[in-house]
């Protein structure tokens, strides 16, 4: 298989569930998983689940349900990883891709998010 240059790993890093109780939905999904839970590592915004593995993207054009409509996320459904978030935000801006937030920087931690074809938003971070 024949490699494209990208900035963008090809790389499924994250899903994102959102939830109304962060510590709540922490404790519960750390229990489903078995993974230990401190409610003192619970800071809002976000609560990153310990998981060690790949995660696989599936794109679906549901030809076997006639009766499916297409109703694309406002909201991320999950992030591709990059090591260089400039890089990438250039990348993707200079694709004609639109961008729906900038470039939010929050200590080591940058990400973005756009739109696919459909509208769906995707986000673009570097952890």
């Amino acid at each position: 298989m024949n490699s494209i240059s990208s900035p963008i790993a090809c790389k499924v890093n994250n899903v994102f569930i959102h939830v109304s109780n962060l510590e709540q939905s922490a404790e519960w999904y750390s229990d489903l998983l078995g993974l230990p839970f401190n409610k003192d590592d619970v800071a809002s915004p976000v609560y990153n689940i310990p998981i060690n593995y790949e995660t696989g993207l599936t794109l679906d054009d549901h030809t076997f349900d006639p009766a499916f409509t297409l109703s694309p996320s406002g909201h991320v459904l999950f992030n591709f990883f990059v090591k260089d978030i400039d890089e990438a935000y250039e990348f993707v801006r200079n694709k004609g891709i639109t961008i729906v937030r900038e470039i939010e920087r929050i200590g080591d931690f940058a990400y973005f998010n756009f739109k696919d074809l459909d509208g769906n938003v995707l986000m673009i971070c570097n952890c």
